[in-house]
């Protein structure tokens, strides 16, 4: 069957679904075809904590601005629907037991103010800091509090006893993401747009040109503007038009289990530990772990950024847990597999946190997922035109897909409609790669930059 669209999109995962809302609902570009092997939002879209903040240590304001214009547009869609997603603003939590990082935090945090966050309020004493609500974001406060000393255990008792700061960044929290993502889908198909169950096999561009793409079901489709937003299968897709992307990925897990002790507030907010942390180990643990590199890894110092939140799923006292240590980059296998032991390390980790979870080390119990992180050498997205005309790029949205898709399919969208552009929509063009000054830039940055 050949039939024919204005836009193609490629992928279903947040990204696609929310660039079929702009392009639709916003641009007013009704035939729109969005095309996924799989059902939408079921790839990475509902593997991740469903976290988003306005926190975001440079190096500069690009990031800050783009995920807040996103969160300006999460927040007009929840109050559009009455927040049938569940916008939450109990904030990030960055705790400490180290006073050099608590110096730290307070450098970061004034940095961040600078760009654009919000004021940064110290709190010393009993009397001024504002505790967040466990619902709702509408009229709280932004920027951030760093609270020291006592005041950090007097507003989080949870956490650990030589906690010496706990820096509260308050426009942030969770939302239910796959809610958003079905809230936008149920928008795009009613402002036009199709979804087919079907692969992108391959793409006409005879004339050097985007001309049609064919479907592993043998249909064609006849478009001249073609979108890949296909989550970690960019590099696959991109190469259809033999276009190679600087890319790689990242696989990143996750666990759920059952705070049946009640040890973390159910109105906590994302809580994660700064500090470098140390395992303790059985001498039989230990022997254990030296058979591997992996387990020698688990047997050193581990770095900062064990984290958990709590999430209401069949029972109401769950909790997601994530500690990032491994970075290293994997090929992209669906589906992925995660250590055995990652459960339990990163249980261990986050009684280094929260003391309270201790009984839970060593327990069978919860469930590990995740995805792949797919990610540019400096961790930004790309967001544009490719060099072939009529293709264009949403994707490499590590670690921000959730948080930042409403303004990233925006900005995808004004590209593809010819629309007023942001002035930041240049920081995410794939061209960017061209200039050997922000190569160079890009090299001092790294790829860890607003990664947690």
């Amino acid at each position: 069957m050949r039939t024919s669209a204005e836009v193609v999109i490629c992928g279903a995962g947040i990204a696609g679904v929310a660039a079929a809302y702009h392009l639709a609902a916003r641009q007013g570009i009704t035939r729109v075809v969005l095309v996924d092997e799989r059902e939408p939002l079921t790839l990475t879209s509902n593997k991740g904590t469903q976290g988003y903040r306005n926190w975001w240590p440079g190096p500069d304001d690009t990031m800050l601005r783009l995920v807040s214009r996103s969160l300006d547009l999460l927040e007009e869609t929840a109050a559009d629907c009455g927040n049938a997603f569940r916008v939450s603003r109990r904030g990030y939590l960055f705790a400490t037991g180290s006073d050099e990082q608590a110096r730290q935090l307070e450098r970061t945090a004034r940095s961040v103010s600078a760009l654009g966050m919000g004021d940064l309020r110290i709190h010393n004493a009993p009397g001024k800091y504002e505790p967040a609500p466990a619902e709702g974001y509408d009229g709280l406060p932004t920027g951030a509090d760093l609270l020291m000393g006592e005041e950090a255990l007097r507003a989080f008792p949870y956490l650990s006893p030589d906690t010496v700061a706990a820096l509260h960044v308050r426009r942030a929290g969770t939302f239910v993401g796959i809610a958003l993502g079905g809230r936008l889908l149920q928008q795009s198909l009613a402002a036009g747009v199709t979804f087919v169950r079907d692969r992108v096999t391959a793409i006409d561009t005879t004339g050097g040109a985007v001309r049609s793409v064919t479907l592993a079901s043998g249909d064609i489709i006849d478009t001249e503007r073609f979108v890949i937003a296909a989550g970690p299968a960019l590099p696959n897709v991109a190469a259809l038009l033999d276009i190679e992307l600087p890319l790689f990925h990242e696989l990143h897990a996750k666990v759920t289990m059952r705070d049946t002790r009640g040890v973390v507030p159910r109105n906590a907010p994302f809580t994660i530990w700064n500090d470098p942390i140390q395992l303790e180990w059985s001498d039989t643990d230990r022997a254990v772990l030296g058979t591997d590199a992996y387990g020698k890894r688990l047997a050193g110092m581990l770095p900062g950024g064990v984290h958990l939140r709590p999430v209401d799923l069949l029972h109401g006292d769950e909790l997601y847990l994530i500690w990032t240590f491994e970075t290293e980059q994997h090929p992209y296998v669906w589906p992925p597999t995660f250590d055995a032991r990652y459960a339990d390390v990163v249980m261990r980790g986050c009684a280094r946190m929260v003391p309270g979870m201790q009984p839970y080390v060593g327990q069978h119990g919860g469930i590990t997922d995740g995805g792949y992180y797919c990610k540019t050498p400096e961790n930004r997205p790309l967001i544009g035109p490719l060099s072939v005309p009529g293709a264009f790029v949403l994707g490499a949205l590590s670690g921000s897909g959730l948080m930042a898709a409403h303004a990233s399919a925006e900005l995808l969208s004004q590209h593809v409609a010819g629309a007023a552009l942001p002035d930041y929509a240049k920081w995410f063009l794939p061209s960017r790669y061209d200039s050997p000054e922000y190569r160079s830039l890009m090299a001092e940055w790294g790829s860890l930059v607003g990664q947690l």
